[in-house]
């Protein structure tokens, strides 16, 4: 029996090594860089379309009610569908806007937003989360960094109620730093 034992320990070991990118598994703060390199490498110069972020917000969702929050590492690291064109997907808890996954600022997770305010005292994750609640999805407009830099921008974000696999019931944002200006002009913001 012993030797079973160890050749099934030395299976499942190569599995996990092998089932991880290189071998090895990143920590948070690489896997944030990671992902916040790949928002910068996949950041173009022509308008993210507004159809384009609620697009990867419904695809977002369609997965989190199928797999819930296992399915969160696919959300980070280069090559995530849920990162491109400059941008990311971010999930919130919906009763308090406890972050449950954000793939650039990792220090977020597990932390509770509710009272956060932008540069000009916006309560955003209030607004998200009244959005979310009442309408079950809408636009939101706030003060936020661009990724990789300090630089406040202003952020236009389309945020979505969704009950994941669990039964947690979470907003999905993403949003847009680069819109054109005809295009949101034609969105309900908040």
């Amino acid at each position: 029996m012993k030797p079973f034992l160890a050749h099934l320990s030395c299976v499942l070991c190569i599995l996990f090594v092998s089932a991880t990118p290189g071998g090895a598994q990143l920590s948070p703060k690489e896997l944030a860089a990671e992902s916040e390199a790949y928002v910068r490498e996949t950041a173009k110069d022509t308008p993210t379309s507004p159809e384009t972020i609620v697009a990867k917000v419904e695809e977002a969702c369609a997965l989190l009610e199928k797999e819930g929050p296992a399915i969160f590492p696919k959300f980070k690291g280069k090559d995530s569908p849920f990162i491109f064109e400059g941008t990311y997907v971010w999930i919130h808890r919906l009763q308090d806007a406890k972050m449950l996954m954000h793939p650039v600022k990792y220090k977020m997770e597990g932390n509770d937003f509710i009272d956060l305010k932008d540069e000009k005292g916006k309560p955003f994750f209030v607004v998200m989360n009244t959005i979310a609640n009442e309408l079950g999805h809408g636009w939101v407009e706030y003060y936020w960094p661009i990724p990789g830099t300090k630089n406040l921008a202003r952020k236009v974000s389309y945020v979505q109620k969704c009950t994941m696999a669990d039964g947690t019931e979470v907003v999905i944002g993403c949003g847009l730093y680069n819109g054109d200006p005809k295009a949101l002009a034609e969105l309900d913001i908040k």
